[in-house]
């Protein structure tokens, strides 16, 4: 094969190989169909979510201020208004991710189209093309990321910043980000701690990880609960799905049940309000 045959079709391997790795152009699917999404990557997609698991906002108790806050913070956003991006941190059980799922759907019931798209923690390298796809839809999204925090070693917090307000583009105008974490601050106070002691230049390093919880406008914390708050959330649930029970008798095998737990919290009261509807034959469906 002379030369030139051989070289060009060489080249034309090479743009067929490249061809192939990469990705096909992302189709925004059919946000119509459903109104909450989950993201996932490899391929790039949105996967339509057909029943969201969550609980009424009004049976939400013990976190009255920190719901009542973040549910007039979305309305604003839902009416085209300026709105923060929120972080949801504090104690575990005490309903972060249920009050986001909730206030969703209130939001909803009040006539705006709002939706829910869901990014896992190790997905968000890849926010930037989910941003890229949502701009453009005649939609408003609430970009939800459960559990969000980082460890010594993780680089994906810097991926982060694209979707608050970092990078030349910035946030779209149509979507908002709501995290919940456990920490304050993302990153474990050891952490912070080893950087100010190892750091050439310490306050430097630590602002770049601390001030990413810094460009959240909106901090609601979630604290554990007391015994009176714990009894009232599940004299609540008792209320709305019918059970009926002694308040002796509720108190007496609620307070066992969460001093087997060794902890009190609102996912411990759904946890024992579960059982007893069970023993007491309410089905919650």
């Amino acid at each position: 094969m002379p030369k030139d045959q051989a070289e060009t079709a060489a080249l034309d391997r090479i743009a067929a190989a490249l061809e192939r790795l990469a990705p096909a152009p992302l189709e925004a699917p059919d946000f119509a169909a459903a109104e909450a999404f989950v993201w996932h990557v490899a391929p790039d997609r949105l996967v339509p979510v057909p029943q969201v698991n969550r609980v009424a906002l009004d049976l939400l108790l013990g976190i009255e201020r920190s719901r009542d806050t973040l549910l007039a913070n979305t309305l604003q956003f839902a009416r085209g208004l300026p709105a923060n991006n929120a972080l949801l941190w504090g104690a575990r059980g005490m309903g972060k991710s249920s009050v986001v799922k909730a206030v969703h759907a209130a939001v909803r019931d009040e006539g705006h189209d709002l939706k829910l798209v869901e990014l896992q923690r190790e997905d968000l390298p890849s926010v930037g093309r989910l941003l890229g796809l949502l701009r453009d839809a005649p939609y408003r999204f609430v970009l939800f990321c459960d559990d969000l925090s980082f460890s010594h070693d993780d680089q994906h917090y810097k991926s982060l910043k694209a979707v608050l307000d970092g990078g030349v583009e910035g946030r779209p105008d149509n979507v908002v980000f709501y995290a919940t974490s456990n920490r304050r601050h993302l990153m474990p106070r050891d952490m912070i701690e080893n950087e100010r002691s190892t750091a050439i230049n310490p306050s430097e390093s630590v602002e770049e990880k601390v001030s990413l919880s810094d460009r959240f406008g909106l901090w609601l914390g979630f604290h554990p609960c007391s015994q009176d708050e714990y009894l009232e959330m599940i004299r609540g649930y008792c209320a709305a799905y019918g059970v009926e029970i002694a308040e002796e008798e509720l108190r007496a095998e609620a307070v066992e049940w969460q001093a087997t737990r060794g902890a009190r919290s609102g996912r411990v009261a759904w946890q024992f309000f579960t059982d007893l509807a069970g023993r007491k034959g309410v089905a919650l469906g």
